[in-house]
């Protein structure tokens, strides 16, 4: 008996990777490029290709944004077997995710739970485990799973309750055939918010999950989704994100100062960066926003503590973020479409004295604030300072 111990005590020292804990999947929000905001439906894959060629050249890679995802419109029908198509404009789904991963990033596509996606092709109901294997065959590292098309079939339940479950188990399908692969896919689930996901998007698997309807390009959309994010930090954390949707930097409906306050806004919340501008065709003005690093580090924070409204006034709100190095991230809004002071009171932050204060967006150390501190913000802009002791 004592000998069998000693067996088992020797194969655990000598094989302590086979006990390790597996890394947390999307353990910081996801970075990288999604389709569909520039490209719609004419997105194929030369234009995937040349999102992945962008990022690298750009630095965009470098500076964290990994996964280029393909949104809607890539699919045919299916063959005999059940096994979902690719259509005409991607030849070979395989090889582009393997061209990616050439380049150092990760892929990621597009589904719905329902028998058709949003704009109508073909959607995974009744062949999830088919489509999960294929896209483990594939090399997908990420899959967006848009309930659009369910909705369809949950409209004809008589009962919410009853809409509700189907939704439910529609989406711990696509996860347990997602897990049944063996293979790491980022789980993104896109249901706008209903029924309070963030109550049980983990249940599910979930490691995102969309809080609001789909952003545009404008200020009032943006800032709309965005403040509307008050109140879910505690449901974010490593593995499992609170999604306000896609980035909309460099698509020219804002100015610069409404992409620095939506930039800077995300990254307070831990929200996914994924940008959705034309890549090889950047300004310096939008590169410099999407790849401040400062502001990047922010998002990525470790400790993974989504941020959270401290106080309004008016229209001016104070942000704020615990970082893992015991500082905060504080960001200064003004929701106004005119220039106005901000009245920021240091001791509602938790600070007791004088703080150290360092302006993100500019890079520069502003040096020692009061505890009292009345900046000039401007019109729909952001002061975003990261304030230590």
């Amino acid at each position: 008996m004592i000998s069998k111990i000693r067996i088992a005590v020797v194969a655990l020292l000598l094989a302590p990777a086979a006990f390790a804990q597996k890394p947390i999947l999307a353990a910081t929000p996801p970075m990288g490029w999604n389709s569909w905001n520039k490209f719609a439906g004419k997105v194929d894959d030369a234009a995937v290709r040349g999102a992945a060629d962008a990022m690298v050249s750009t630095g965009m890679r470098d500076a964290g944004y990994v996964y280029v995802n393909i949104d809607d419109t890539w699919e045919a029908g299916r063959d005999a077997k059940g096994n979902i198509l690719t259509n005409s404009k991607f030849p070979d789904m395989k090889a582009l995710a393997d061209y990616v991963h050439s380049k150092g990033m990760k892929i990621g596509i597009y589904s719905s739970p329902g028998a058709q996606t949003c704009a109508h092709f073909e959607g995974s109901l009744g062949h999830e485990v088919q489509d999960a294997n294929t896209y483990a065959a594939w090399g997908i590292d990420y899959l967006k799973y848009d309930l659009c098309g369910l909705r369809v079939e949950m409209k004809k339940l008589p009962t919410h309750e009853a809409q509700h479950q189907m939704m439910i188990e529609a989406y711990k399908k696509m996860d347990a055939a997602l897990k049944a692969t063996g293979r790491p896919i980022v789980y993104s689930l896109c249901q706008y918010g209903d029924d309070a996901v963030w109550e049980w998007g983990t249940t599910v698997g979930g490691n995102l999950w969309r809080t609001t309807g789909d952003i545009s390009d404008k200020w009032a959309s943006m800032s709309d989704i965005g403040f509307r994010q008050a109140g879910l930090a505690k449901f974010a954390g490593p593995g499992h994100w609170n999604d306000p949707d896609m980035l909309e930097v460099g698509n020219g409906g804002m100015n610069a100062e409404e992409y620095r306050s939506h930039m800077a806004l995300w990254a307070i919340l831990a929200a996914p960066l994924l940008a959705g501008n034309d890549l090889s065709n950047m300004t310096p003005e939008t590169i410099s926003i999407l790849m401040n690093r400062e502001v990047i580090a922010v998002d990525q924070d470790k400790a993974g503590k989504q941020g959270d409204r401290v106080t309004t006034e008016g229209p001016i709100e104070i942000w704020s973020r615990d970082l893992a190095d015991g500082t905060k991230a504080v960001g200064i809004f003004n929701r106004a479409p005119s220039v106005l002071p901000a009245h920021v009171d240091f001791r509602k932050l938790g600070f007791a004295k004088a703080v150290k204060a360092h302006d993100l967006w500019l890079q520069k150390d502003l040096g020692n604030l009061d505890l009292t501190y009345t900046p000039t913000i401007p019109a729909h802009g952001v002061l975003f300072l990261k304030v230590s002791k």
